[in-house]
C-alpha cells in the first residue's frame, strides 16, 4: 500500500523563544519562569515547553533557585567567522543528534542564488546518507529537499528553476509534467512533510519538511533504504517535530 502524507503539528515558537532569549540576557543574574511569562506575554503552560526545549538545546540554563540564566550554546555564539564556526559546531551536533533519533542521514538544504544546497548532513554506517547519483541541483523535480523548496518559491521562481534545470526522469516514479509537479507543489500542505518515494532513486525514500530563516528558503530531511519505509511516516513527523529548534539555531 502507498504512503500517504499525514497532517502534523509542528512546534513553530521560534519568534517567541527568540523573545525568551532577549528576556534572559537582559536578565545577567537570573530571572523566574513569572518574569518571562509578564515580560514576553506568553502564558506560563506554552512557556513552560519553550523553556524544555531551549533548556535541552543548552540556550538557557537553570540556576539552584529556579531562575534562568542564558546557557552555553547561547555564549558559544559570537561574532564573524568565530560565529559561524560555532553555529556550524552547534547545527552538526544537533544533526547528530536528530540522525540517532529517527535512525536516518539527515541534510539541512537552503535555495541559494537560484539554485539547491545540500549545507550540511549526519549520516553514519548505520544511517548512510543517498547516493546523489544525479546532482541534487538537476532533481528539484524528483527529491524531497528540491519540492520542499520549490514548494516555498512563488510560481515564477518555480518556473524559472525548471527552465533551467529540466524535468529528467530518473526513476519510473519521477513527476516530468511541469503542470502535474506544479499542482502537487500547490497543493501539498505547510505542516505535511514532503515525500519521495523512489522518484530520485530506486531503493531509496525521502522526507523533508520546511526550515525558513528570515527570507530565504530552506528545509531539513532525511532518507533511509526502501526496505525501513515502513518508518518513514513516524521519522518524518520527529523531523517536524524537531524543526524549531534547529530553525532557533539557524536564526541565532
Amino acid at each position: 500500500m502507498p504512503l500517504k502524507p499525514e497532517p502534523t503539528a509542528p512546534f513553530h515558537s521560534v519568534q517567541y523563544a527568540l523573545r525568551v532569549l532577549e528576556t534572559v540576557s537582559k536578565h545577567g543574574s537570573g530571572v523566574t519562569d513569572t518574569q518571562i511569562s509578564r515580560e514576553t506575554g506568553l502564558p506560563v503552560g506554552h512557556l513552560s515547553a519553550l523553556l524544555l526545549t531551549l533548556r535541552r538545546e543548552g540556550y538557557v540554563e537553570q540556576i539552584t533557585d529556579g531562575a534562568y540564566v542564558i546557557g552555553a550554546s547561547l555564549l558559544l555564539l559570537g561574532s564573524g567567522a568565530a560565529r559561524r564556526q560555532a553555529l556550524e559546531v552547534k547545527l552538526q551536533q544537533t544533526l547528530a543528534q536528530l540522525r540517532d533519533s529517527v535512525g536516518a542521514a539527515v541534510y539541512i538544504s537552503r535555495y541559494v542564488d537560484g539554485e539547491i544546497r545540500v549545507t550540511q548532513y549526519a549520516d553514519s554506517p548505520h544511517a548512510p546518507a543517498v547516493n546523489e547519483w544525479v546532482d541534487f541541483r538537476s532533481a528539484a523535480h524528483a527529491s524531497a529537499i528540491g519540492k520542499c523548496l520549490l514548494t516555498q518559491l512563488d510560481q515564477n521562481g518555480r518556473r524559472d528553476h525548471i527552465a533551467r534545470h529540466k524535468t529528467a526522469r530518473l526513476t519510473s516514479r519521477t513527476i516530468t509534467n511541469e503542470k502535474v509537479l506544479f499542482s502537487k507543489l500547490d497543493s501539498q500542505p505547510a505542516t505535511v512533510p514532503v515525500l519521495d518515494l523512489q522518484e530520485y532513486a530506486v531503493g531509496t525514500v525521502c522526507a523533508a519538511v520546511p526550515l525558513t530563516a528570515g527570507s530565504a528558503a530552506g528545509c531539513l530531511a532525511l532518507s533511509m533504504p526502501v526496505e525501513d519505509a515502513h518508518r518513514l511516516r513516524a521519522a518524518a513527523d520527529t523531523l517536524n517535530r524537531r524543526a524549531a529548534p534547529v530553525l532557533l539555531s539557524l536564526a541565532l
